[in-house]
């Protein structure tokens, strides 16, 4: 996917997604847990688990956690209880991107960010307390279950847009998705496609960040 081009002064904002670019996840670490409880192999969890209605429903809010979970229990094949599946759910986050944190001291001080996640409340909760260093650089995180809005859709990135008051072009957005990337691109925004932390270093020294 093609990068869009950035040069200093041709942004006002930055704008972060999180998994992946802020906070590095490992879904295999979700796997472990909850085979660890059931008693069976990760890789057979991982055959089944699909990011289904019920896991785009508890992304916007449309249910709680004990229906995702009951949710899960049906699909995976498995019984454990609600607790275990929270314990396996949080474990998905494995630390800061590299240089992440460094990055967005230095961008704060240059332009104002935010950060646009879709995400759920367990997840809000364990990560505004275990990542909050690295998170108080944003002025503000839109999160999917809290607006009722998820990426791509194009609702949720004109919501996210109003709300920061800047026009989309000059709103350089990083996500690891390719499909947010399109979805964000067809709404206007400058759209960084992260594969690599690189990706995010060179975004910003092309700001002159």
């Amino acid at each position: 996917m093609t990068q869009p081009s950035l040069s200093p002064g041709s942004a006002d904002v930055l704008l972060f997604d999180l998994g992946r670019v802020v906070l590095d996840i490992d879904f295999g670490k979700v796997m472990t847990t909850w085979a660890g409880h059931a008693g069976c192999e990760p890789g057979e969890l991982a055959t089944r688990f699909a990011m289904d209605e019920s896991y785009r429903h508890h992304e916007v809010g449309k249910i709680d956690d004990a229906a995702f979970f009951a949710s899960l229990r049906q699909s995976l094949g498995i019984g454990i209880s609600d607790a275990q599946f929270l314990e396996g759910w949080n474990a998905i986050f494995a630390g800061e991107m590299p240089g992440i944190a460094e990055h967005l001291a230095r961008a704060k001080t240059r332009l104002p960010l935010y950060a646009f996640s879709n995400t759920n409340p367990p997840h809000i909760e364990h990560f505004s307390t275990a990542y909050s260093d690295v998170l108080g650089h944003f002025r503000q995180i839109f999160f999917s279950s809290t607006i009722g809005l998820r990426k791509p859709d194009a609702d949720a990135y004109d919501y996210v847009i109003k709300a920061i008051g800047a026009p989309a072009s000059r709103i350089v957005f990083f996500d690891d998705s390719a499909e947010n990337i399109r979805g964000a691109r067809a709404m206007g925004l400058t759209a960084i496609h992260v594969t690599s932390p690189d990706d995010v270093t060179n975004a910003l020294l092309a700001l002159g960040i």
